[in-house]
């Protein structure tokens, strides 16, 4: 049996050395390549303020988060998930980073990531596939005709769900894989919430918004962007 776990994060910002924490982790478990109902997903409180261009890309407010468990205090249950699995991950250096930064504030007993299960970065495979061509997630999406129209905001789950598509046709292919559109259900709660908070429809920026994030992307020259595509 061979059982892989796809993943994802949202975070406060974007690099873990400058204190940025994760705020969202969505799974999907996949065994012989076919999703399961299994998923761990989770909201956390970041202990700190998300930064305005983080906001703009994902949703996820620090009020919305304010009354989110820690990671401390779900950290062995996503471990017990995990555990001994393939990790499937669009640009895992950037997620490996933040979740191994965030079990070294959990206490040296928990080690590393790959300590629980290896890793498999897509956004490598699909470079060496698709080489001089945009190999982010959205670009590989359209690429190999995966429906994300819904994805109006990054969501941790439902980019889960997304990546386990794309990663079935970089490494073999296959149909359309069914979901329970649980991570879609998800995501459209969180921009319902969002779009009550600006008061504003979900899809609709404002100005500042649209300026924030802006110099949020200018800022992602620091890292690969496609991480956050």
């Amino acid at each position: 049996m061979t059982r892989q776990i796809i993943l994802d994060t949202e975070t406060t910002g974007l690099s873990p050395k400058k204190g940025h924490r994760i705020i969202e982790i969505g799974c999907l478990e996949m065994v012989n390549r076919q999703v399961t109902d299994a998923q761990f997903h989770q909201y956390l409180n970041p202990e700190r303020d998300v930064d305005a261009g983080a906001v703009a890309v994902h949703g996820l407010t620090s009020d919305f988060l304010s009354d989110k468990l820690f990671f401390k205090d779900v950290v062995k249950d996503f471990l017990r998930f995990i555990q001994g699995a393939e990790l499937i991950i669009h640009n895992a250096s950037f997620d490996v980073g933040f979740l191994d930064a965030e079990l070294r504030r959990c206490g040296s007993e928990y080690g590393r990531i790959q300590d629980f299960c290896t890793v498999t970065d897509t956004l490598a495979i699909a470079r060496k596939k698709h080489p001089g061509q945009p190999n982010s997630l959205d670009a590989l999406c359209r690429r190999y005709d995966v429906e994300n129209s819904h994805r109006e905001l990054h969501g941790a789950l439902l980019d889960s769900e997304l990546l386990a598509q794309v990663y079935l046709h970089l490494t073999g292919g296959q149909g359309k894989l069914s979901f329970a559109n649980a991570a879609e259900k998800k995501q459209a709660s969180l921009e319902k919430k969002v779009a009550n908070q600006f008061n504003i429809p979900a899809a609709t920026v404002s100005d500042e918004e649209l300026k924030a994030h802006k110099t949020y992307l200018e800022s992602l020259k620091e890292v690969n962007l496609e991480a956050w595509e």
